[in-house]
């Protein structure tokens, strides 16, 4: 049975380090892309065509494989490992929108990546946010991020701002808190896959945003920070919210 044309594709980005020249380590040694495999796992049974078959997947997710573990300053290393995969995205399946999905230094990669026309969204997982990051990439497009209010490595107010910034420069943002988790994802780990898996599908359109997400990314430029951000213990108390409803 011949497999469908893909209708949508989701890039998933690891996280790394703010300076290093290497090539990541492979497999299990990589502790960052590891962290991401539950997610990419996730989303394959999410975005799976209804119909029988281990091929019959509609949508596309696809990892960056990047040249560099670091960031590297003004290098910008995994921003055009993101750009390059996006490029090979394309033309693999051609002109399809695509979400990106990012945690922590993939996640900036992914927010600075989102200028490039294939990109629909957004969704950046404990990302990181320097203050001094362009924003102008995200008019346009749907940008979800999500903080643990206990993470240590990068920051939740940093996230909060540079959603302001993205909204007043043309982006639909939305900030979404975790309450008690950690950067590494792994405290509440099954809310972590569960709400990235819907936030995904939502952005795609192969699935239903939460009502508070809509409302959040529709809200006007001159919304104060506090207006786009919501609680996800407060979301998922809301009945009938697809895929916020794990029990830790």
């Amino acid at each position: 049975m011949a497999q469908r044309p893909p209708s949508a594709a989701v890039l998933v980005l690891h996280g790394g380090h703010e300076n290093g020249t290497e090539p990541p380590p492979p497999g299990l040694l990589n502790l960052p892309g590891v962290r991401m495999r539950p997610f990419v796992r996730a989303l394959r049974r999410a975005t799976r065509a209804p119909r029988g078959g281990e091929d019959g997947t509609e949508v596309l997710v696809r990892q960056v494989r990047y040249v560099h573990r670091g960031w590297n300053g003004s290098r910008a290393d995994a921003l055009h490992d993101a750009l390059a995969a996006l490029d090979a995205l394309g033309e693999e399946a051609g002109d399809v929108p695509v979400v990106l999905l990012g945690h922590s230094m993939g996640a900036r990669a992914a927010l600075r990546a989102a200028g490039h026309p294939l990109v629909r969204g957004v969704v950046g997982l404990a990302p990181w946010c320097p203050p001094g990051d362009p924003v102008t990439q995200l008019a346009g497009r749907d940008v979800v991020l999500v903080h643990s209010n206990r993470d240590r490595m990068t920051s939740p107010q940093a996230t909060q701002s540079l959603t302001a910034r993205a909204r007043r420069a043309g982006a639909r943002t939305c900030m979404i808190t975790v309450r008690g988790g950690d950067h590494a994802m792994i405290r509440r780990a099954p809310a972590w896959h569960h709400l990235t898996t819907g936030l995904v599908t939502g952005l795609l359109g192969t699935g239903s945003l939460p009502g508070p997400v809509t409302a959040a990314l529709g809200l006007p430029p001159t919304a104060e920070p506090t207006e786009g951000t919501l609680d996800l213990d407060r979301l998922r108390a809301e009945r009938g919210a697809a895929g916020l409803q794990p029990s830790s």
